[in-house]
């Protein structure tokens, strides 16, 4: 897990600016919508859907956004027939980038991501490249200005079945495989320590360091790939100094 706890802390950060740039509202609900309509509407026996609204909180997405969401993926509402694809490709400095996708043309996406890989320092890479470089895991978040008993909060994670616990300079992250993911939210909720990221994710095995021109480079091959509105998720397993991310 070298390196995780760096990627993660970045990315929590690159999270916020997304919000920032008011395209994750409508990312959210297509991740609802689907979601409904692969599983049904109940988030209890459906784990996408219950992800896709803990996002949702997170973020505050109005209600009526979510329950039109929500309708559309029940056929209530008229809505395009989206398909969940996952790209593969290098970054800048040996980097290994992963895309999830939403999309109702597979044609054109697959144009698009190939153009933004090439166009800044990369390029689109076949089936199963870098997968094998990433394990899903659940991923929780708790600063420490909502919970800051280190030790307590470490205890805690471990009984819920977290097998990783970090600490950072204002927050702890706690991770685990995508099973206990319930059981680490519901420790959370029954102490009452509100966390600011719960998600299931693709965390990289290593991390790679990049300075410089690289750094630059990967930062906006990263943007520009969540700034493209079938983009659902990047993930990445670079290591770069936080304060390029200002």
């Amino acid at each position: 897990m070298s390196g995780h706890s760096k990627w993660a802390n970045i990315k929590h950060k690159k999270g916020k600016m997304d919000a920032v740039r008011g395209k994750i509202t409508t990312k959210i609900a297509r991740e609802i919508t689907v979601a409904v309509r692969m599983g049904g509407s109940d988030p209890t026996g459906n784990m996408k859907l219950k992800l896709a609204l803990t996002k949702a909180k997170a973020n505050n997405i109005p209600k009526e956004n979510i329950q039109r969401a929500i309708q559309k993926g029940l056929g209530a509402l008229e809505g395009s027939n989206y398909e969940e694809m996952l790209y593969e490709g290098y970054g800048p400095g040996g980097s290994a980038v992963m895309i999830e996708v939403m999309t109702d043309n597979r044609n054109r996406t697959a144009a698009d991501v190939r153009h933004i890989f090439s166009k800044n320092g990369g390029n689109l890479g076949e089936t199963g490249c870098v997968g094998w470089m990433f394990k899903k895991k659940s991923v929780f978040v708790v600063e420490k200005e909502n919970f800051a008993n280190e030790e307590e909060l470490m205890m805690l994670a471990l009984e819920a079945g977290a097998d990783d616990f970090q600490v950072e300079e204002d927050s702890f992250e706690i991770t685990g495989e995508p099973e206990v993911f319930d059981e680490i939210e519901k420790m959370l909720e029954e102490n009452n320590i509100e966390s600011s990221v719960a998600e299931i994710s693709m965390v990289p095995d290593t991390t790679v360091k990049l300075e410089g021109t690289d750094a630059t480079k990967m930062l906006k091959l990263i943007e520009a790939l969540e700034d493209h509105d079938d983009v659902q998720e990047v993930y990445a397993n670079y290591d770069i100094d936080e304060d390029l991310m200002d």
